[in-house]
C-alpha cells in the first residue's frame, strides 16, 4: 500500500510493522487475547525466520538447506483511541509465507494459503476501542512448497487502516490512457467508493493529477451519492496537455490525488502514481514502446533478497535492479510468483518493464505442498488480487498466468488456460497475456499456446524459426534463456567441459555444458539477432538466489522428498551475478551485448603460481569493434569482434551438442608470467576502453568499499559494504579465502553477510565471513537514530580497516 497507492490525510494508513512478539512453536491457544507471551522474542517486521537458522543438510538443498517448515506465530497489543469509534479499521499485509490464520482479541478474522499475494482484513466488527487489542497470526510453511527458496514468515509489510465509514478501499483506483500524443492525453480514473455505515451519504469526489515535480496539471470533482453498505465506480476521464511519457529511458511518473469531501470537509484521501505510455505487442515488429520498438533485455528474478532472506527491504530491492540495469538489463519477469510492492515501486523509478507472474502450478503438482493444493479454492481471488494490485504500475506490460505449468502436455490444458486468460482481461484491458513454455511441440498442437496472448518458450533458441513458421500470427520470445552457470571467480585449468567439479564450484570461463536444458548465453544473442519477430529474451537468472544449486542439486529421493546429494550446495549458481550482488565475469558478457558505452573485460585472473610459462586461455567481452591484449606490456595481437571466433561447448535440451563458435567472446592462448594482464577495446581504430588485472602478492590487507555513506535514520536502509582481501599495493587477491570478523558501533546493525560462494554454510547473520575468491559482503542496516555508524574489518596477519557512515 505504501508503495504506489496510499492514504495521505490525518487517519492515514499507519505502519505496523512495529513491536511485535515472535515464537515459532506449535502452540495451543496462542491467538487468545490472555496468552502469556511476555518472554516471547521481540521484533519489528518485515520478518523471514528461515533465514536466521542454520543450514542442515536434513532440510531440502533444493531450497536452501534453511528451516523453512514448521509452525510459528506472531501477536502484537494496540490500542484504538475511541474517537475512531465509527471509522473502518482493517489490517493489510503485503504478504505473508505462508497459510496465514489472522485472529483478533481471540476471533478468527481470515485466512490467506498464499504467500506471494497482499490481503485485507476488516477487524472492525472485533476491535475494543480505547481498551489493548491482540492481533495474533499463526505462520505454517511447509517443506517442499515451491522449488525454491520461498522464506518463512511475515516477511513483508504490513498496514493498520482507519477509514472514514465512505472511503476509497485498498487498490480503490484504475488508471489507464486510452488516448495518447505528444500534444494530450486522456487518463482514465475508475475510482471505487465505499460506505460501510447503513446510512445513504452524498459527497464529492475530487480527483487531482500532479507530475513528478508535484505541480498540478488538472482537476476533476463529480457529486457521487451512496446507499448504505455498498460500493460504486466512478469514471472520470481528465485531459493532460503535452504529457511527459514514462519510458524505459525517461521513467516519468504522475500521482493522482483522489479526495471524497463532505460539506467540504476532506473525509478521505487517496493516491495513485501511474505513467502516460502506450504499449504494442506485434508479431513481426516485437515490443513497441510509445510507438518505438525495443528489444527486450530481460532477467528473471526470484523473490529472496540474498543473505537477507525473503523479507523485504526497498534498498536491498533497488539495489538488485540498479545492478541489473547497469548490465544492461531493461526488463524484469518475477519468477514465479507475484512480486513485492516495492518491486514494482522500483522498477517505475528506474524505467524496467515487467511481466508480472502469477503461478508456479496450477491444478497439478510439481512439488508435494505446491499452489496445487490451492489452486480450486483460491486462484480466482489471487489473481484478480494481483492485478488489482499492480495495474496502475506504467512498468507492468504483460501478465503471465503460469510458468512451465504441467497442462502444458495435456488437451484438456487449454481450457483451463482461457479461463485464466479472461481472469486476466476481465480485470484489465490495457494488457496482454502470457505463459512460459518449457514444452515443444505439444502446447502449440493442444491449442493451450492460441489461449493467450503473448507465447514464451523456455530454453528453445533453435526453435525459434520453426515456432514461427508453423504459428505466423502468434507473439514469441524467449520467457527464460540460457540458465549457464558459473561461480565468480573460479577457473578451472584446463579449460573443463563437465558439469561438475569436486569442488562444487562451476568454472567462470562460462564454457560448462551445464544440466540439460541450458545453453551459453552466446546462442541466445544469435537467435535474438536471427529472429527480428521475437520481444527479446529473459535470461536465467539475473542475480542467484538461495535453493536450486544445479548442477548440485542432486536428485529427488523417493523416500524422503530432499535433493541432498550434492551437499553443501544449496544457491544457485545460474547467474551472471551472485548471491550478494557481486558480478562474475559473465556479467560483462551481456554487458557487452546489452550496453553501447565503452567496455572491456578481460579473464581469468592473473595469479597461477607454478604455472609460469604455461599456456593460459584469456577471453575478452566487449562492444567496441576489437581488442588487443598486453601480458607484462608485450601485445599479443587485436582481435575483431564479429570476425574472430572463440569455440566454447554448446547442448540443449540434452540432444543437441557440439562446439559452437561465438563471435561474442575473443580469446587468446597466452604463456603465464607474473605481471600484468591488459586489454584495450578500440572504436573507429581509437582506444575507447581499457583494463588490467595485476598478479596480487600476498594478502596483506582488509579494503571496506561501502556503496551508501549516508543512510536515512528510517531503520530500513542499507549499506552494502564490499569486503576486498588485497596485497599492499592494492591489488586484489583473487584466491584469498581469509576469514574476515566485524565489529559494528554506532547508529547501526549488522542486517546480513555473505559471500556469494553456494556451499558457504556460515550463517548469514554472524560477525564473521570468509572470503570467497577474495571477496565478501557486509550488509548493514541504519536505526531509526540520526549519527554515526563506525564499522572494523579485521582478519588475523592482515591489516584491518574501518570506515564510518552518516545516519541522518
Amino acid at each position: 500500500m505504501a508503495f504506489g497507492q496510499k492514504k495521505t490525510i490525518e487517519v492515514k494508513d499507519q505502519n505496523f510493522n512495529q513491536g511485535w512478539l515472535f515464537k515459532k512453536d506449535t502452540l495451543k491457544g496462542a491467538e487468545i487475547t490472555s496468552y502469556y507471551d511476555s518472554n516471547w522474542r521481540k521484533l519489528n517486521l518485515p520478518h523471514d525466520w528461515a533465514i536466521e537458522g542454520p543450514f542442515s543438510i536434513k532440510n531440502n538443498a533444493r531450497t536452501g538447506g534453511l528451516p523453512i517448515h514448521g509452525i510459528a506465530w506472531y501477536r502484537k497489543h494496540f490500542t484504538i483511541d475511541s474517537k475512531n469509534k465509527n471509522k473502518q479499521i482493517s489490517i493489510e499485509f503485503d504478504g505473508v509465507m505462508s497459510n496465514a490464520k489472522v485472529y483478533l482479541n481471540g476471533q478468527f478474522v481470515g485466512e490467506r494459503p498464499y504467500g506471494y499475494i497482499g490481503f485485507e482484513l476488516d477487524l472492525t466488527p472485533f476491535i475494543k476501542f480505547k481498551q489493548e487489542n491482540v492481533i495474533a497470526v499463526r505462520v505454517a510453511p511447509e517443506d517442499l512448497s515451491a522449488r525454491w527458496y520461498p522464506g518463512a514468515g511475515i516477511y513483508r509489510n504490513v498496514y493498520l487502516k482507519i477509514n472514514d465509514n465512505i472511503h476509497i478501499p485498498q487498490w480503490g483506483t484504475y488508471i489507464t490512457t486510452p488516448t495518447v500524443t505528444d500534444e494530450k492525453a486522456t487518463v482514465k480514473i475508475q475510482t471505487t467508493v465505499k460506505n460501510t455505515s447503513n446510512n445513504s451519504i452524498k459527497a464529492i469526489l475530487e480527483t487531482t493529477l500532479k507530475n513528478s515535480n508535484g505541480e498540478v496539471v488538472a482537476t476533476q470533482s463529480q457529486n457521487i451519492s451512496l446507499a448504505g453498505i455498498s460500493e460504486q465506480k466512478v469514471n472520470q476521464e481528465i485531459e493532460i496537455k503535452n504529457p511527459t511519457k514514462w519510458d524505459i529511458n525517461a521513467p516519468n511518473l504522475y500521482t493522482a490525488v483522489s479526495q471524497i469531501k463532505i460539506n467540504k470537509v476532506v473525509v478521505d484521501e487517496y493516491e495513485s502514481n501511474f505513467g502516460i505510455r502506450t504499449i504494442k505487442f506485434d508479431a513481426n515488429n516485437g515490443f513497441i514502446l510509445n510507438g518505438k520498438r525495443v528489444a527486450i533485455k530481460g532477467v528473471c528474478l526470484h523473490h529472496d533478497l540474498g543473505p537477507l532472506g525473503a523479507a523485504v527491504n526497498f534498498r536491498a530491492t533497488e539495489r538488485q535492479m540498479q545492478i541489473m540495469q547497469a548490465m544492461g538489463a531493461n526488463a524484469l519477469r518475477t519468477s514465479h510468483n507475484p512480486p513485492s510492492p516495492e518491486m514494482l515501486a522500483v522498477c517505475d523509478k528506474l524505467g524496467i518493464v515487467v511481466i508480472v507472474e502469477a503461478f508456479d502450478e496450477w491444478k497439478m503438482a510439481k512439488v508435494p505442498n505446491g499452489y496445487n493444493k490451492y489452486f480450486d479454492k483460491w486462484h480466482e481471488k489471487d489473481l484478480r488480487d494481483m492485478i488489482k494490485r499492480d495495474r496502475n504500475h506504467p512498468s507492468v506490460i504483460m501478465w503471465s498466468i503460469g510458468n512451465e505449468i504441467l497442462e502444458q502436455a495435456k488437451n484438456e490444458g487449454w481450457e483451463l488456460a482461457k479461463h485464466l486468460n479472461d481472469i486476466c482481461h476481465d480485470e484489465d484491458i490495457t494488457r496482454p497475456t502470457t505463459a512460459g513454455f518449457n514444452y515443444y511441440p505439444e502446447p502449440f498442437t493442444n491449442k493451450l499456446a492460441y489461449q493467450i496472448d503473448v507465447v514464451g518458450m523456455n530454453y528453445w533458441p533453435a526453435d525459434y524459426k520453426e515456432i514461427k513458421e508453423k504459428n505466423p500470427n502468434l507473439i514469441i520470445y524467449g520467457s527464460e534463456t540460457s540458465s549457464q552457470t558459473s561461480s565468480r571467480g573460479v577457473y578451472h585449468l584446463p579449460i573443463e567441459y563437465t558439469e561438475k567439479h569436486e569442488t562444487n564450484q562451476v568454472s567462470s570461463y562460462d564454457t560448462t555444458v551445464g544440466p540439460p536444458w541450458a545453453y551459453a548465453p552466446d546462442v541466445e544473442f544469435d537467435a535474438q539477432e536471427s529472429n527480428s519477430f521475437s520481444l527479446g529474451e529473459f535470461i536465467w537468472t539475473g542475480i542467484d538466489y538461495l535453493g536450486e544449486p544445479t548442477p548440485y542439486g542432486g536428485k529427488d529421493n523417493a523416500t524422503n522428498g530432499y535433493w541432498n546429494s550434492d551437499w553443501p550446495s544449496h544457491s544457485s549458481y545460474f547467474a551472471p551475478v551472485d548471491l550478494v550482488g557481486i558480478p562474475k565475469d559473465r556479467y560483462y558478457l551481456y554487458q557487452s551485448q546489452w550496453t553501447s558505452e565503452p567496455m572491456v573485460h578481460v579473464l581469468p585472473h592473473w595469479n597461477w603460481k607454478g604455472k609460469e610459462g604455461e599456456n593460459i586461455p584469456v577471453f575478452s567481452y566487449t562492444n567496441c569493434d576489437e581488442v588487443e591484449l598486453f601480458v607484462n606490456g608485450k601485445s599479443f595481437g587485436k582481435r575483431v569482434k564479429g570476425k574472430d571466433f572463440t569455440e566454447i561447448p554448446s547442448e540443449y535440451h540434452g540432444f543437441k551438442r557440439g562446439m559452437y563458435k561465438s563471435k561474442y567472446r575473443l580469446s587468446w592462448e597466452v604463456p603465464y608470467s607474473p605481471g600484468s594482464l591488459k586489454v584495450v577495446g578500440y572504436k573507429n581504430g581509437k582506444i575507447a576502453a581499457e583494463k588490467v588485472i595485476k598478479t596480487a602478492s600476498s594478502p596483506y590487507q582488509v579494503k571496506l568499499i561501502a556503496d551508501k555513506t549516508v543512510l536515512d535514520e528510517s531503520g530500513n536502509d542499507l549499506s552494502y559494504i564490499t569486503v576486498r582481501i588485497e596485497d599492499k599495493e592494492g591489488n586484489l587477491c583473487p584466491i584469498a579465502d581469509n576469514r574476515v570478523e566485524f565489529s559494528i558501533e554506532g547508529q547501526g546493525v549488522l542486517a546480513g553477510v555473505g559471500n556469494g560462494d553456494a556451499t558457504s554454510l556460515n550463517s548469514f547473520q554472524a560477525n564473521s565471513c570468509n572470503a570467497f575468491s577474495g571477496m565478501c559482503m557486509l550488509i548493514v542496516k541504519s536505526i531509526d537514530k540520526r549519527g554515526e555508524i563506525k564499522i572494523t574489518a579485521s582478519s588475523n596477519g592482515l591489516e584491518s580497516n574501518n570506515i564510518t557512515l552518516k545516519v541522518k
